[in-house]
Formats: C-alpha cells, structure tokens, sequence
C-alpha cells in the first residue's frame, strides 16, 4: 500500500509517502517539507503566534493536496513538541482540521521516543542487543534504551536545538556574531542539570549500542567526518565524542551565517547548530558515551512501521 506520513516538527512539516507492507523495507516514493521553525515561533505567553499558525494551515493544506495527487491509501499525520507544548494547542489543532481537513495527532514525548527506537530496532535488528537511542528535535530531546522493540526506559526532555537557541543562546538565522561564551557555558549547565533527572535509570537499563538519529546527529556527524548524504542509505555512519568535540569547538565561534557554508549545514538549521551540539556533547560526557552510529530512521519510519503492525491479519 502506498502511505503518507505527515509530520508537523518543530522545525519543519515533512511529507512522506511511501510504498510498504508488513515485513518489507518502506520505499520512500516521494519527500517534501516546508521549514517553519515553529519552535522559534512561541511568543512570550507559550502560545504558538499567529503567523505560525497561519504558515502551518497553508503547509498542512498543501501536504494534503500532494498526498492525494501521488494517490496515498492513507495519510498519517502527527505533530509533535512545538505544538504539543503551545498553549494554544487546542485551538491550533482544530484550526487545522476545520480548514484543511487534516486531524492532526499530538505524540506524547514518550510515544515519539517509543515509536523512534522500534525505526532503530527495526534497522539494526536483533543482533544490535540492548540499544541506546538518542533524538535531537527542534523542541525536544528524546531518549529510550531497552532490549525489545518497545524501550524499557523511555522519556523526552525540553532540549530541542531550536528551542535552546531561541530561549537561551538568542539566535536567529540572520545573526552576525556567534553565540557569547557565557551563553553557551549556561546552556551547558542547563542541559546537564536536565539530564541528571533521567541517566541513573538509562544507566540501571544499560546498553550495548549507543545510536542516534534525527537531522542534528547526522549533520554533527558529517562536519566530524562521516559519510555524505551522497554516499546512500546504506553508508555507515558514526559520531565520536572527539570528533564532536572538535566540531564544537569551531562551530561555536562561527555566526550561523556563515554556518551555511559548510557541507553539510542547511540553510534552516545553522542557527540551532551550536545548542544541538551543546546537548549532544552533554549526553555522551554524562552517559560515557565514546561513539554513536547514525541511523537513517527516525519517528516518521516508526509511525510507518506501527501503522503497519496495526494492519496486519489477525
């Protein structure tokens, strides 16, 4: 069957369409998104602004229209920390489905960790063992670790890239100058009195491969040296604490203007680079994590993967 998966994220709503049935590889057959940083988009009363909710009703709408013309069976559409966190969630939501059509279902933190780490299981499979998998979104840090295809432990902490820049490291695409020094040692302890909450029971459940996914983890791994997008779906790709480290260290004297040159760096998240790399470098010093493999499935291949499931004959 052909299904599309709609997922409105705190940087971007992401259409994916793909060809799958249960027990083979989803196919992607088509991919768009429109970036609206929706993170960045909450006003001083936590409420999502009106110009951002006027950017994702024309997004979604459009979604919609190009789903229907690649002829999807079903169309799977859900949101996750920058409206589920808005106040005004409730009206936002029901502005969507009375103007484009589209229900819009809100994960809960935990549920979009879950539904990650069976993308994870599902890639690396059971010889991976006990799995640590980690997610850098926009709004949120999700974190789940276990042995089966649903975690053991599995929880989700206000440090998306996007949210950080714009409440602790003041950045916007077009800044001039680079993040000052004691912002970033600020967002530093921040993100590490976050996760002092959480490691103890990640450290009790224990795993035997550390793995990251999301658009943060995989560009931090390509300035460190991995493989391009260009080498394919298949390349391996990896992520040491040195070499994040090292690409700290320079990113964080760079204006994310200039962020953009560099391979890799997209145009719509160069300004989040830094506190990205911030909370990743804060999780492996506090997990005593030496290196990460990157896998290309995250959240959208797990709604994929679950939908699915839920499909198959009894």
């Amino acid at each position: 069957m052909r299904l599309g998966v709609l997922d409105v994220g705190s940087n971007t709503v992401h259409l994916l369409v793909v060809d799958a049935h249960r027990g083979a590889h989803p196919w992607p057959a088509h991919s768009e998104k429109s970036v609206l940083r929706l993170a960045e988009q909450i006003g001083p009363d936590g409420a999502l602004t009106d110009a951002g909710a006027d950017a994702l009703v024309k997004a979604v709408g459009l979604a919609k229209e190009a789903a229907a013309g690649l002829d999807t069976d079903d169309l799977l559409a859900f949101a996750t920390s920058a409206v589920r966190d808005a106040t005004n969630s409730a009206e936002v939501l029901t502005r969507v489905r009375d103007e484009t059509g589209v229900r819009l279902e809100v994960l809960a933190g935990a549920d979009e960790a879950r539904m990650t780490f069976l993308a994870v299981r599902r890639w690396f499979g059971w010889s991976a063992g006990r799995l640590l998998v980690l997610d850098i979104g926009g709004g949120s840090l999700e974190i789940a670790a276990g042995i089966d295809e649903d975690p053991d432990a599995a929880f989700s902490l206000p440090l998306g890239a996007g949210r950080l820049t714009r409440d602790r490291l003041r950045l916007t695409p077009d800044s001039a100058t680079p993040p000052a020094a004691e912002l970033v040692e600020e967002l530093r302890e921040y993100v590490e009195g976050q996760l002092d909450a959480v490691a103890g029971e990640l450290v009790e459940v224990g795993w035997d491969r550390p793995v990251a996914t999301s658009k943060t983890f995989r560009t931090l791994a390509r300035l460190a040296g991995a493989a391009p997008s260009g080498a394919g779906l298949w390349a391996r790709r990896r992520l040491t604490r040195s070499g994040l480290r090292q690409v700290l260290g320079f990113i964080r004297h760079i204006p994310p203007a200039q962020l953009v040159e560099l391979d890799g760096v997209s145009v719509g998240r160069a300004h989040q680079l830094v506190a990205g790399a911030v909370v990743a470098d804060a999780v492996l010093r506090r997990l005593d994590i030496d290196t990460l493999d990157i896998c290309p499935w995250a959240l959208r291949e797990g709604v994929i993967l679950r939908r699915l499931d839920q499909l198959a004959p009894m």
